[in-house]
């Protein structure tokens, strides 16, 4: 079976549950009907379309254009649980946002307020004790993969610096900028002399 069907049918049930049970997001829900999110993630194929009615139906494919498209990656959508982190996230080039942005913080206020807890989704299932350990099993493997992702960066950060040298280092930077601020101290007690010559002249 290939993985974006899978994908989206089991958002939409789960999104569809949750929002079923939550009286909060139902009330935030009537803000997105009749809109379309489509968001693109890097690790996916296609992206995860969004169209809010009286439900929310997630589609591999949509033809016509949507209200906003948004482009980022896997490990940025926890982040995204928090409104207040989308303006830093867009600035970060983290979060690529094109058309009414009004839909995306929308969207993040719904699942703000659906309260993404996958133990809660999978108990009726599975039971408490199994849902749970499924849960803290997803979450610490995303914990895992972000801090790994980090390392990976610091790793190529100390190769580009260190090794490759096509970045001065943290240290020589810091050296550099003394060197500047030095050189604007002595440019402007130089300034200062000369003025002081000029109006002596």
């Amino acid at each position: 079976m290939p993985l974006l069907p899978l994908v989206t049918g089991v958002l939409e049930t789960a999104l569809n549950a949750l929002l079923a049970k939550n009286a909060e997001a139902k009330n935030k829900l009537p803000r997105l009907r009749g809109k379309v999110l489509a968001l693109q993630l890097r690790e996916l194929p296609a992206p995860l379309v969004f169209v809010f009615s009286n439900r929310i139906d997630v589609l591999a494919a949509w033809e016509d254009e949507a209200d906003c498209r948004v482009r980022t990656g896997v490990l940025v959508l926890p982040e995204l649980r928090d409104r207040s982190q989308v303006t830093r996230l867009i600035r970060e080039q983290a979060l690529d946002v094109q058309g009414d942005i009004q839909v995306l913080q929308h969207f993040v206020a719904l699942m703000e307020a659906l309260g993404w807890d996958p133990a809660e989704l999978l108990a009726p299932y599975t039971g408490d004790l199994v849902a749970h350990g499924v849960s803290r099993l997803v979450q610490g493997t995303v914990v895992g993969v972000q801090r790994q992702h980090a390392r990976n960066l610091a790793y190529l950060g100390e190769v580009v610096t260190e090794e490759w040298r096509l970045a001065p280092g943290a240290l020589e930077v810091a050296y550099f900028a003394d060197q500047v601020e030095e050189l604007a101290t002595q440019l402007t007690r130089l300034e200062r002399r000369l003025q002081r010559l000029e109006t002596s002249a």
